[in-house]
């Protein structure tokens, strides 16, 4: 069956717990992340993360929206040639570093150090492994919102909501509302790649904080679970079949 869907947004998000990147276009491996999402994370903490042996870990070994939203209240570019991190605060640069080395990691953390210093629990680390992403499940997926979705929410909090809250990958217009539970275990062709629906995803605390200004202003989990008994929110894809994809790309259904 095809659907009148098409993509609407693309994003990644270079760091855990950093700012969106908006991309226009990209190429989807089979059995990865879309290319540099969550490719960084900072640890909070001791993680015991070994970079040779890369494994999942939970979000709360790393600064993230969840428990840290002041994150929000921050701008980053993410240069992908370069690996170079730029982090804007209050309209000026307040750090920039290239990540693949020492001096550049050390630049973002002694400015992280001081702007979350009352929420760390040790010094601040940027992690990264190759081919590996601290995603928030072990699985290597891509997260799909639903944009009628996203309404139907924000008519239930009597709020607008921006979609960003939900920190997805690829925000689709043209289904109705909460449809994309009805397609887990089916398969999507977006562009030339091939996605198959895996997961619904639950949603955190995180949701919560505005990602314009970092305010924890709205109770979204809350909500969903008080209007329509669950607490999800947009579904993870695992890609089976690589190919490019682009904003205005139909999403069509086809198993």
């Amino acid at each position: 069956m095809s659907s009148p869907a098409t993509i609407s947004a693309i994003y990644r998000y270079p760091v855990k717990g950093l700012s969106p990147q908006a991309l226009p276009s990209t190429v989807l491996s089979a059995g990865a992340t879309l290319p540099a999402d969550r490719m960084y994370a900072v640890e909070n903490g001791r993680s015991r993360f070994d970079a040779a042996a890369p494994s999942y870990l939970p979000k709360q070994n790393f600064l993230m929206l969840m428990r840290n939203e002041r994150l929000a209240a921050l701008r980053t570019d993410f240069d992908e040639t370069t690996h170079t991190l730029r982090i804007v605060w209050e309209r000026r640069e307040a750090a920039r570093g290239d990540l693949r080395t020492a001096e550049g990691r050390a630049a973002i953390e002694a400015f992280l150090a001081e702007y979350c210093a009352d929420e760390l629990r040790g010094p601040p680390k940027v992690l990264h492994a190759a081919g590996h992403s601290f995603s928030d499940v072990a699985a290597k997926v891509v997260s799909i919102i639903n944009l009628a979705s996203v309404a139907a929410v924000e008519d239930a909090v009597g709020h607008p909501v921006h979609p960003l809250r939900f920190r997805g990958n690829l925000y689709v217009s043209g289904w109705p509302a909460w449809h994309e539970f009805m397609l887990v275990g089916r398969a999507l062709a977006v562009g030339s790649a091939r996605l198959k629906i895996v997961k619904r995803i639950g949603r955190c605390a995180a949701t919560n904080v505005d990602p314009d200004t970092g305010i924890r202003d709205l109770e979204i989990p809350a909500t969903l679970l008080q209007t329509f008994d669950h607490a999800d929110c947009g579904v993870y894809a695992e890609v089976v079949a690589a190919g490019s994809i682009a904003t205005g790309d139909a999403v069509k259904e086809i198993e």
